[in-house]
């Protein structure tokens, strides 16, 4: 844990991409305080906002796919007996988050692995029911480069606003604030998100 506090003190590129890559694992790295502060430097010249936004969702989708795989070809049985290892357990991961996650892959079929980027919770272990299902690698990673892309932007977007209202020592205190109003806004886009991709779905079925 010291090393990723000394990364997230210490934010370029790299570091942007690695925090994210090991988000997108079973690491408990917490995006908004990565890219919201990279952002947040952005603004002010430090970094640029496109390759912040880029650089993380790059990481993003290595980390994914490091789940996916490693689900793909170690399997369930060992997936659940890491998450309930004392590794796992210093992961903040259980057997209940990886099956909550497996259960909304169920539920919501391969857009999960768009729409499960953007929820808490679900968002860092959704690759692993997508490996475990066997799905289309290219098609995961599309997927998973937009739902990543767009939480990314959307972060993005929050620290370059930030950087206009908030002077740096308060900006940690201010992104927990804003992102409990970010997870409802989010958890109401992917409602809508479900909604089109069902009704697109079944308009198809009918048509056939």
């Amino acid at each position: 844990m010291n090393l990723i506090t000394s990364l997230l003190s210490n934010l370029n590129y790299g570091t942007i991409f690695f925090l994210m890559m090991l988000e997108s694992t079973v690491v408990p790295v917490p995006s908004e305080f990565v890219v919201t502060p990279a952002a947040y430097h952005a603004a002010s010249g430090q970094l640029d906002i496109w390759l912040v936004i880029l650089a993380a969702t790059i990481g993003a989708d290595l980390g994914a796919s490091i789940n996916y795989f490693v689900a793909l070809y170690v399997g369930r049985p060992v997936i659940y007996r890491f998450a309930n290892s004392h590794w796992g357990k210093m992961c903040l991961l259980n057997q209940e988050k990886v099956e909550k996650s497996e259960r909304y892959f169920d539920e919501h079929g391969i857009v999960a692995t768009l729409t499960g980027r953007l929820i808490p919770g679900i968002r860092h272990l959704i690759s692993i029911p997508a490996g475990l299902a066997r799905m289309n690698y290219w098609k995961f990673l599309l997927y998973t480069t937009i739902g990543a892309g767009a939480w990314h932007s959307i972060l993005a977007a929050l620290g370059w606003y930030l950087h206009a209202i908030v002077p740096e020592e308060q900006l940690n205190d201010k992104i927990s604030e804003y992102a409990e109003y970010i997870k409802i806004v989010i958890l109401a886009l992917v409602v809508l998100a479900i909604v089109y991709f069902l009704i697109k779905h079944y308009t198809k079925r009918s048509s056939r």
